[in-house]
């Protein structure tokens, strides 16, 4: 087979790692804009050779991860380009205008729209995981739009990595995702800046900084490239999700100002239920 990567950074260099694992025979093809991150894939024989899209009519496979706002430009200039025979699919952190973006397209049917809720804050091939995507949860939408043998192509290839497959529309992936993983991010963005805003003294903070705050600005290290255009492209699922957030912040400060520590400790009792809801998520699931 030849697996062609569209991006090789931590998402598709983690796919490009376990496919050289589980499928040797393969040849991997890197394509990326970036020709120091295809130096460094070749380096770390994440691909077997670097291409462009002049060859992705030799693809069998085309694995599109890259930042959402290219991908609505980029995708259907590849589906353009490969066979009748050739599956491509993505790992966008959302759904809806990538899929609006092919709805009409020719070749639709060669298509999957996927994500795979993984990751980590770093970015790069050398960011790049073996066994990443194992236990993890991927969300495709619209699989109907895609032709069966090749949703059979993409599955079985998801199921030797060892996801979890959930089926979703657009619409509700946008809308859920906007509150487990795009207002995560947003919130750890802001505290590292009201942190570095306050604390000047860079070496106090790091003086101080326990494993609590560590873990809660750790996706503050994402990259912006990356994230700023998921927030454009999510906005009105993540301006929502903020509103509520806000108004939870809101209403815990009026909480403390009135010395209401027992609707303090009665709110933070009743979050704990959390625990429950994050039980069936493993512990290195970091996206």
């Amino acid at each position: 087979m030849n697996v062609f990567v569209v991006g090789v950074g931590l998402i598709g260099g983690s796919f490009a790692k376990d496919i050289r694992r589980l499928r040797p025979h393969t040849t991997l093809f890197g394509i990326d804009v970036n020709e120091d991150h295809l130096d460094q894939a070749l380096e770390l024989g994440l691909i077997d050779k670097k291409a462009g899209y002049d060859r992705l009519g030799e693809a069998d496979m085309v694995i599109v991860t890259i930042p959402v706002d290219v991908m609505v430009e980029q995708l259907p200039k590849i589906l353009d380009l490969v066979n009748d025979d050739c599956l491509v699919f993505d790992g966008g952190s959302t759904k809806s205008l990538i899929c609006k973006v092919v709805e009409n397209h020719g070749k639709r049917r060669n298509f999957l729209a996927a994500h795979p809720i993984a990751g980590t804050e770093f970015s790069g091939p050398s960011a790049a995981i073996e066994n990443l995507y194992e236990g993890k949860t991927n969300i495709i939408c619209e699989v109907e739009k895609t032709a069966f043998k090749l949703q059979e192509r993409a599955l079985e290839l998801f199921r030797e990595m060892g996801m979890r497959i959930r089926y979703m529309n657009p619409k509700a992936h946008d809308k859920h995702i906007a509150y487990v993983s795009h207002l995560s991010h947003i919130s750890s963005f802001m505290l590292g800046k009201t942190v570095i805003d306050k604390e000047k003294n860079e070496r106090d903070i790091f003086d101080m900084a326990g494993s609590g705050f560590e873990s809660t600005v750790r996706l503050a290290k994402s990259s912006p490239a990356m994230w700023t255009p998921i927030f454009r492209h999510n906005k009105e699922n993540v301006v929502e999700t903020l509103e509520e957030y806000i108004q939870n912040l809101q209403e815990f400060m009026e909480l403390l100002k009135n010395d209401d520590y027992e609707g303090i400790y009665k709110e933070m009792n009743d979050t704990n239920k959390i625990r429950e809801i994050l039980n069936g998520i493993p512990l290195n699931n970091k996206q």
